[in-house]
């Protein structure tokens, strides 16, 4: 088990300027990142591989689907092709950074709905872009995780017994998917048992306290999650996923009003310690 921190919590975009604090990271004890992939060239998350590896830090990428032209559910071809381009870009970011493979809602345009839920049609849209995207990632060392997000973010697969169908049935080893213990809280009747029932399709997993504050501050019942991941044999990335108002944009889609903790050392020194002791006690 491996256990990082997204950066998003600070930056949509990693650079020099982070040294101090992924060095602050470091020392904590973390093992790695998690990289957001929103903009840039591969060969600028090349460098950042580079300075991840001089602080030996491992690494995870995380992106959206940020714009409706590149929604991959889109009845036009045109917007589907973009979608398919821009999922193969993210791969080859994912790439040059050295990642583990890329997760998150990379299955629609986050924050777009049609009205309805996901049609028979749209289903097999994204299957047909992710079978061919899958194919580039296995060929570029990279596996696409896919989150399962809220109903107010997203109408694709709202709960995992949804998605682990959808990724079974497109049948490829680097279409899996991603497990969010914020999103869980909100969809799943049982959030436990929906790891647990799901564990072969899950690949990475965002440990995320129910407001996205600090974890271990809210009630997430820590240690019966941590207990059933270890008895699943899991043993990838648990990677806090948390966020505060330093990021405006950020903060307005992620629908952040107020400051969960008095500053963003809480979110490190308390996650760590979260994940590290009730793993450990598991």
């Amino acid at each position: 088990m491996k256990i990082g921190f997204c950066m998003l919590l600070w930056t949509t975009s990693i650079g020099a300027e982070h040294k101090r604090l992924l060095e602050e990271i470091k020392a904590t004890g973390y093992d790695g990142v998690e990289v957001p992939i929103f903009d840039g060239m591969p060969e600028d998350y090349f460098q950042i591989g580079r300075m991840l590896d001089d602080l030996e830090l491992g690494r995870t990428a995380i992106s959206v689907i940020p714009t409706a032209d590149k929604n991959i559910l889109s009845h036009d071809a045109a917007d589907r092709q973009r979608g398919e381009d821009y999922l193969k870009w993210l791969v080859d970011c994912a790439a040059s950074l050295g990642a583990d493979g890329i997760g998150g809602p990379l299955h629609q345009t986050l924050g777009h709905f049609s009205g309805t839920g996901t049609t028979r049609d749209e289903f097999e849209y994204a299957r047909q872009v992710h079978q061919t995207v899958g194919d580039y990632a296995k060929a570029n060392g990279q596996v696409i995780a896919l989150e399962a997000v809220n109903r107010f973010e997203t109408y694709f697969a709202n709960c995992m017994a949804d998605l682990c169908a959808y990724t079974r049935s497109c049948n490829h080893p680097a279409i899996k998917t991603m497990y969010d213990t914020f999103h869980a809280n909100i969809e799943e009747q049982d959030p436990i048992d929906a790891f647990t029932r799901h564990a072969d399709e899950i690949v990475h997993v965002h440990i995320s306290e129910n407001d996205r504050g600090v974890p271990g501050r809210g009630h997430i019942p820590w240690t019966e999650t941590l207990k059933a991941i270890k008895a699943s044999g899991y043993d990838r990335w648990l990677t806090i996923e948390a966020f505060g108002r330093g990021l405006p944009e950020l903060a307005a889609a992620t629908r952040v009003w107020r400051d969960f903790a008095e500053s963003p050392e809480a979110y490190v020194r308390e996650g760590f310690e979260c994940i590290r002791q009730n793993w450990d006690a598991a």
